[in-house]
């Protein structure tokens, strides 16, 4: 928000003094003595396009994890990649917590992932 209002009042200054508006004109300079060009702020805003990219491709994935029917599956997949907010743990830690073997929690791994890729697929193909 701060970088809008600055890049505003850099034009509204410069409209009064000058007609051209070059895309490398620094907008500010920061503490390091680094410039902040408009360039830079326009390539920002192709980070925006990318996160909310993100944001729907992990929504999705959320879904998927919602919707696998195998309880276990879902478990493990959910502590495997931390998906409720907490660390992620390693087989061996899942295996230790569920009381079964880490080649077991691998196998189910293995399984789950499968299963996610084909539920995101099937939304792809949508």
């Amino acid at each position: 928000m701060r970088i809008s209002n600055e890049i505003l009042m850099y034009f509204r200054s410069i409209k009064k003094s000058a007609n051209d508006v070059s895309i490398s004109d620094p907008i500010e300079n920061d503490s390091d003595g680094g410039t902040l060009t408009f360039l830079d702020v326009f390539s920002d805003e192709d980070t925006m396009v990318e996160e909310l990219d993100m944001k729907i491709r992990a929504k999705q994935l959320r879904r998927a994890v919602a919707g696998l029917k195998d309880q276990r599956e879902k478990e493990i997949v959910v502590l495997r990649y931390g998906l409720t907010g907490g660390r992620p743990l390693t087989q061996r830690e899942i295996a230790a917590k569920l009381h079964i073997s880490r080649s077991y929690v691998s196998r189910i791994e293995k399984h789950a992932l499968s299963n996610l890729r084909e539920a995101l697929q099937e939304k792809i193909d949508e």
